[in-house]
């Protein structure tokens, strides 16, 4: 504690609860900076963890605390006592700034930051939709049940305007309005009686939204919390991708958020091992995340009535795009994804959405198990009417009997810390036998994996069965 003499710079007065009941200027302006006022709770993070512990141990701290007061970083040297009441009762406690240091924050990484806000839209949405340049409908997802029928208006109203769907309280102005204005806007949507957000990221170079927008629906509060949203109605058996894959997804992504922004700390400054320990919370539910999205996968394509959605795509374009959205993390090992150069072109029928989720895990896999600093390849080909796109690598390479059993459900060779499913592979091939096409692997000790994908090429418009590989259909017993 101070000596005889110290000069302090304010005094402030906290009671039993937190709440800051007194204090000098300088200390008042940064807890109102903070978002707090005179009698709420402390609301400067590092002082309000400091005062609670003075509180609960009934100790005299003296310590450092930082904060952000929007435009400043300060660094103060405070001085806190417990302070009871006649009783013998903890009353509070007094807050005495012994230091005061105030600097410029640096200026932002203002692509950086942008980023990071649309990592968490992203995984606190409970809808996403994809908008043209003036804002209209081309696509939806949502397994919120309170928005299926905002989903079903959606597809069937593609090519509108989406706030033409919503309701924007207050708001009068001729639909929809620049796209800046409505990024935060809250709408309310037929069906829920929860209240949303909307979150608009741009896509396109150098105009923003010249290419389209991303548009995330984000809810004031979960389902869980709401009374009788879109519960089940009890008389078919629960599904897991259907009725708790929504359930299970939504807090794990408020955790990722959540663990992100702590991270990240736009909430505030941090300690360095506090930021590591919410990147450990973050990457953990990204991984609990994924299995749920294997495991509702896996019932997908284990159905009877699975089926796929074929169309003309172009195969180098699914490929530059899986190597897009990986490349973030090829880049953490120092790994190089070579992709189909452009101009290079091989047209097949598939169902598009599908084809990405094998490139992306078969790419995902090789980025996983490869060294750093190496490459890995995307290759496209043509066998007579079959169109073919290969992911190699430079990695260790798989013994013959391993390559017997990579496609098998729940088969991670071993590799039981990698944070896999050992469904990947397996779905996978499912995938691609449902679209007349197979997934098939070559590779040697040391010399790195092929995993291609054939489909059926594009000009291939036969009527008749197609020589591909197909499931085979159980015999009926008896």
């Amino acid at each position: 504690m101070a000596s005889v003499g110290t000069r302090y710079v304010a005094h402030a007065r906290a009671d039993a609860d937190g709440n800051l009941v007194q204090a000098d200027d300088v200390l008042a302006q940064l807890h109102q900076a903070c978002g707090g006022k005179i009698g709420s709770r402390i609301a400067i993070p590092e002082l309000l963890a400091l005062v609670e512990k003075a509180l609960r141990f009934g100790l005299k701290l003296a310590r450092q605390f930082e904060a952000i007061d929007g435009e400043n970083r300060v660094t103060a040297w405070v001085e806190i006592a417990p302070v009871a009441d006649d009783a013998g009762e903890m009353a509070g406690c007094t807050i005495d700034v012994v230091s005061w240091h105030s600097e410029e924050l640096p200026p932002e990484n203002e692509i950086e930051a942008a980023r990071r806000r649309v990592e968490i839209n992203r995984h606190l949405a409970d809808c996403t939709a994809r908008l043209d340049s003036n804002q209209r409908l081309l696509s939806i997802e949502t397994q919120a049940p309170d928005l299926a029928t905002f989903a079903e208006q959606a597809l069937a109203a593609a090519g509108k305007p989406w706030t033409d769907l919503v309701r924007l309280p207050g708001n009068t102005h001729q639909q929809p309005l620049h796209w800046r204005l409505l990024d935060g806007a809250t709408c309310e949507i037929d069906g829920s009686n929860r209240k949303w957000t909307a979150h608009l990221e741009p896509l396109g170079q150098p105009q923003p939204g010249s290419a389209g927008f991303v548009l995330y629906l984000t809810a004031e509060r979960p389902l869980a919390e709401s009374s009788g949203d879109g519960e089940p109605d009890g008389e078919d058996a629960p599904s897991f991708g259907r009725d708790l894959t929504p359930v299970l997804r939504q807090p794990i992504n408020r955790i990722i958020a959540n663990a992100e922004t702590i991270r990240t700390k736009l909430a505030g400054p941090l300690a360095d091992e506090y930021s590591s320990y919410a990147a450990d919370i973050a990457t953990a539910a990204q991984h609990l995340l994924a299995l749920i999205d294997d495991l509702s996968d896996l019932e997908v394509v284990e159905s009877e009535d699975f089926t796929t959605a074929p169309d003309r795509i172009e195969l180098a374009d699914v490929a530059r795009r899986a190597c897009g959205i990986l490349g973030v993390r090829a880049r953490e090992k120092g790994i190089t994804l070579v992709a189909p150069p452009e101009g290079e072109s091989q047209l097949a029928i598939a169902e598009f959405r599908r084809v990405l989720q094998i490139l992306l895990n078969l790419v995902g896999n090789a980025i996983r198990y490869s060294p750093d600093e190496s490459q890995v390849w995307i290759r496209l080909d043509r066998i007579g009417n079959r169109a073919l796109i290969t992911v190699a690598d430079q990695g260790h390479g798989l013994e013959p009997e391993q390559q017997e059993r990579v496609f098998e459900k729940f088969e991670r060779l071993g590799r039981s810390g990698d944070g896999g499913s050992g469904l990947g592979l397996y779905i996978s091939r499912r995938i691609a036998r449902a679209m007349d096409g197979d997934l098939t692997v070559e590779s040697a000790p040391g010399q790195g994996a092929r995993f291609t994908l054939s489909v059926p090429a594009a000009e291939d418009l036969r009527k008749e069965p197609r020589d591909g590989p197909t499931i085979p259909k159980p015999r009926d017993e008896g």
